[in-house]
């Protein structure tokens, strides 16, 4: 399937995409395009509040644009790395049968299919700024993506086929 309808059926099943994902083998290339896909997208959705604060506070927009880029598209995917190796080690501890390819396919996949509301957040920021609103929106993809997190552990650690 597209990535864009794996995307949208993860909201209704991730457990079934994830399965899916993990039937088609152990590819590090299709890892690494999740894990720079969903830091790119990061880096989409954190424009319009970067133009914002630049407008609004008269700050420079290509700097701020710039350490924005540093920081997701070069420095995030090493602590997304990170972390996905210390929730292999914990899954470990609570007897799951799954490798460290499993722990970085959950965790890089759940934050690629969380984007739509990633993106949502960073237009909540640019066009209305901060309140109840982004507070709300941001609060739906952090949900989103610990429930997809947790839905895909699952079914890579403690689920047989």
């Amino acid at each position: 399937m597209a990535v864009t309808t794996d995307i949208l059926a993860t909201y209704k099943a991730p457990r079934q995409v994830m399965a899916r994902l993990l039937q088609m083998g152990a590819h590090e290339s299709r890892l690494l395009a999740f894990a720079m896909g969903g830091c790119a997208l990061m880096f989409i959705a954190r424009m319009p509040s970067l133009a914002r604060d630049a407008h609004l506070n008269g700050t420079d927009l290509n700097a701020d644009m710039g350490g924005a880029l540093m920081g997701l598209l070069f420095m995030l995917p090493l602590v997304l790395y990170t972390l996905a190796l210390v929730m292999h080690a914990i899954a470990r501890l609570f007897k799951g049968q799954g490798g460290s390819y499993q722990a970085r396919l959950a965790l890089f996949w759940s934050i690629l299919a969380a984007s739509p509301l990633m993106l949502l957040n960073g237009l909540v920021a640019g066009f209305i700024g901060p309140g109840v609103e982004l507070s709300f929106v941001g609060g739906l993809w952090c949900a989103a993506v610990l429930w997809f997190l947790a839905a895909s552990m699952r079914q890579a650690y403690w689920t047989r086929p």
